[in-house]
């Protein structure tokens, strides 16, 4: 994932946790938010709870990878903040894939 497409901003991560709508399931709570930026920003969190930087990195190299794969399919001007939740830890990329996939496509139909 290009630095583009990424919510780096710890403002704006912040600002988009307190103040915008989310959807959740077991795996995920992604906050979203209307951007004014001709492409959507993912911001990807992994908490210290779940496990080592080894651990965290991991997942977000899944997540990343997941995210690469749709977001050419799907494109509506949004900021996303992804969180993992602990859940995730017992599932397989394919689970992890299907359960984002379904989260994004809710909010999409909104």
């Amino acid at each position: 994932m290009k630095k583009l497409y990424i919510v780096k901003n710890q403002r704006d991560f912040n600002r988009i946790i307190k103040t915008a709508p989310n959807k959740k399931n077991k795996s995920f709570i992604i906050y979203y938010e209307k951007n004014n930026l001709p492409y959507d920003r993912f911001g990807i969190s992994v908490g210290k709870k779940l496990g080592n930087a080894v651990y965290r990195n991991k997942y977000k190299r899944k997540i990343r990878a997941i995210i690469d794969r749709i977001k050419k399919v799907y494109e509506n001007n949004k900021d996303y903040i992804i969180i993992l939740r602990r859940s995730a830890q017992e599932k397989n990329y394919q689970e992890l894939n299907q359960e984002l996939l379904s989260l994004i496509d809710k909010i999409r139909k909104e």
